[in-house]
């Protein structure tokens, strides 16, 4: 079955692009163009998802030869010798030329050479894809540029850019602006590689294909819902860079609300892209501003054994009295009536004991006296490592007790499905590009009612310089963390339990 549908797929997309597409990758010798585009790239050439005159090149200011471009784009393509055959085959489709990102006759040079591509190969449909791997602050001049002397009004023309969409509803809005003068809404794609993830595009099939979840996802069954993301390590040489944005903006304002759009949206009238995208903002209308009382803070310091270093001392960053967060969890509040009253709990941070990104839907407790002090149901969608869905639930101890313990109704992905591969988000969301699908991509509008909950309260942050608590490297965070979400309802299991179970 899965075979049949990604077949499917191939002739929807071939079709689509009429045969061929020029892919521009610009910022082709950055870091995330080499670890994640290329990479991306590569896996949809070798699962056979491009049409058959496809040609990427790679674009940006540093001077090398294609054998040296070749080079770099080769040692993040991580797979078996047996594919070296495949690798060469895909750098034969990428070529690179060298340009400025602000000068006219560089942005002609290219397109010069792009048309003499669609010349060579006899492209009848043009398809021009730019991929804008790229720092924020050229976005703009980039866009300018290709519009002015890279767009084909006889082609299909398609930009993606990579966040961080603005420092706040202003800058948002300043860049929104300016890139819908030259792009049409249609033709951008703001990526979120977080909703090319399997386990959040999973979401909308858990809640709208299951009747059990359907009736149970409000206010009266739902008592918290968290969303979590955990990373092992520090800033570790990007002090720099983060400290521009702190762990707000770098993950929360985007990757973790994208994911609570999805949770508490309403159910679309289809699954056309602007019919999901309509729901999520319908539901971001409902939340009021984060309030700086639902609003906890923290920065690591080194790990006890003193061989990781604490933020402050990465050597990157500058302030060496920099209050900027790098671990924060703040409550979300939607005043509709499915959600008055249940508190969305969104926790990041960098330098944790885990890597690990999860929600926790925790139910009520359960009504009357029967069973005293049992646990509360959870369903959780673990993201990321091992994609799985699992219920908590309470069960008899087997044997002549009749004492009550927790065990759980588990789908893990590695055993259940351990024959499918389950594709990169980057991936998947470039195939949506090629498909022209919008569905799991940022609207202008969904990017400006986020940023009007968060803008008032990063303005206080950053306006009152607000000294965030410690915790220490490789701990689960602040030790006022537990403290801070039993205030809003969330309550720890009394009783030992670990998932999955190959691990107890």
């Amino acid at each position: 079955m899965a075979a049949a549908y990604s077949e499917e797929i191939r002739k929807q997309v071939k079709s689509q692009l009429d045969g061929g597409i020029t892919i521009v990758v610009l910022g082709a010798s950055g870091d995330l163009a080499k670890k994640k585009t290329f990479p991306a790239l590569f896996g949809l050439y070798r699962n056979g998802f491009f049409p058959p005159k496809t040609h990427i090149v790679g674009y940006a200011r540093s001077k090398m030869t294609l054998n040296e471009y070749h080079k770099r784009v080769r040692q993040y393509i991580k797979v078996p010798d047996a594919f070296n055959a495949v690798i060469n085959e895909f750098l034969a489709l990428t070529t690179y030329v060298q340009g400025q990102y602000d000068e006219a006759e560089s942005y002609q040079k290219l397109n010069a050479y792009i048309e003499n591509i669609e010349k060579e190969t006899k492209i009848v449909k043009k398809n021009r894809l730019f991929y804008m791997a790229l720092p924020p602050s050229v976005f703009i001049s980039v866009a300018q540029g290709l519009k002015k002397n890279v767009y084909s009004a006889d082609a299909i023309n398609r930009i993606v850019v990579e966040k961080p969409f603005g420092m706040d509803l202003a800058t948002s809005r300043h860049l929104g602006k300016k890139l819908g003068t030259e792009f049409s809404e249609n033709e951008i794609y703001r990526i979120d590689h977080y909703l090319g993830k399997e386990m959040v595009k999973n979401i909308m099939t858990v809640r709208f294909a299951n009747v059990i979840f359907g009736s149970i996802w409000n206010a009266q069954n739902i008592e918290n819902i968290q969303i979590t993301f955990k990373e092992p390590f520090g800033t570790e040489g990007r002090g720099g860079y983060f400290d521009e944005f702190g762990i707000i903006r770098d993950v929360i304002q985007n990757h973790l609300f994208q994911v609570l759009s999805l949770l508490a949206m309403e159910r679309p009238i289809s699954m056309d892209s602007e019919a999901i995208r309509d729901e999520k903002v319908k539901v971001l209308r409902c939340i009021p501003p984060i309030d700086i009382k639902d609003v906890l803070l923290g920065q690591y310091v080194r790990s006890p054994d003193g061989t990781k270093p604490g933020y402050l001392e990465d050597e990157t960053l500058k302030n060496k009295e920099s209050v900027t967060p790098t671990f924060a969890t703040l409550v979300a509040w939607i005043n509709n009536e499915r959600w008055e009253g249940v508190p969305f709990i969104l926790k990041a941070g960098k330098a944790l004991n885990e890597s690990k990104v999860e929600v926790r839907i925790q139910f009520k407790n359960v009504a009357g006296q029967l069973f005293k002090n049992v646990s509360r149901n959870e369903l959780v969608i673990r993201v990321q490592p091992n994609e799985a869905v699992y219920m908590k639930f309470n069960n008899k101890l087997p044997g002549l007790s009749y004492q009550t313990v927790i065990s759980e109704l588990d789908l893990s992905y590695n055993r259940r499905y351990s024959d499918l591969h389950i594709p990169d988000a980057y991936e998947a969301l470039i195939l949506d590009v090629l498909r022209g699908d919008h569905s799991h991509f940022v609207r202008d509008d969904e990017l400006d009612y986020a940023w009007t909950i968060f803008t008032p309260i990063l303005h206080e942050i950053d306006a009152s310089k607000i000294k965030p608590v410690e915790y220490k490297y490789g701990s689960r965070g602040p030790a006022q963390l537990d403290e801070f979400v039993s205030k809003y309802g969330f309550r720890r299991h009394k009783e030992e339990y670990v998932w999955p179970v190959e691990k107890l």
